[in-house]
């Protein structure tokens, strides 16, 4: 479930990033394109992920424990992506590669 939180958050503050207009920003994919053209649907789908990873911490965690750790996760996941995407080392191949291994340890040690 953390997981999976912090997917929907780097897919959050992606979306949200790709609405910015003073980013440098590089069009690999076409959803990329896509979030360029229409940015108040793309803000509006971004913080409803925000929001949507928000709760599933609340009820993984306690109210504390789940704000904390979800604002931890979104500065480290937003410096991140920051520093990162303009260098072009952000990549769907990486990304889910990270993603299984984080969801295997996530499983083996619960």
């Amino acid at each position: 479930m953390i997981t999976i939180a912090s997917l929907i958050v780097f897919l959050a503050f992606y979306t949200l990033y790709y609405t910015s207009k003073r980013a440098v920003l590089s069009y690999d994919l076409g959803f990329e394109k896509w979030m360029k053209n229409n940015p108040k649907p793309t803000k509006v789908i971004g913080l409803l992920l925000l929001l949507t990873a928000y709760i599933m911490w609340l009820f993984t965690q306690s109210l504390g424990c789940g704000t904390l750790m979800f604002f931890i996760q979104l500065m480290t996941i937003g410096s991140l992506i920051i520093i990162l995407t303009p260098l072009k080392k952000v990549n769907s191949k990486a990304l889910l590669a990270l993603l299984i291994i984080i969801a295997l340890l996530e499983f083996y040690y619960n």
